[in-house]
């Protein structure tokens, strides 16, 4: 059950529109997996569960901080335009 909980939660959130978004959702994701694993080391479960809060807020603002922003581009009569990345 778990194991479909988990799957269920990594889909969703990478279900995102944009690329910030799904970036921000990795981080989170990455970053709570990883300060539970810590935490729960360091300090049993509550450890854990404080890891997890911290490591998802830290991996959600460093995983919006590195996505790529909107890129633009001249056009022929000098105009900013908004264009793929």
């Amino acid at each position: 059950m778990r194991k479909i909980v988990a799957i269920s939660v990594v889909a969703l959130s990478l279900a995102a529109c944009t690329t910030t978004q799904q970036r921000t959702a990795g981080g989170a994701l990455i970053g709570g997996g990883t300060g539970a694993v810590i935490g729960g080391i360091a300090g049993g479960g509550r450890g854990a569960a404080i890891g997890a809060a911290v490591g998802a807020g830290t991996g959600a603002v460093i995983g919006a901080a590195t996505s790529p922003g909107d890129c633009y581009a001249r056009d022929y009569y000098g105009r900013m335009v908004p264009v793929r990345c």
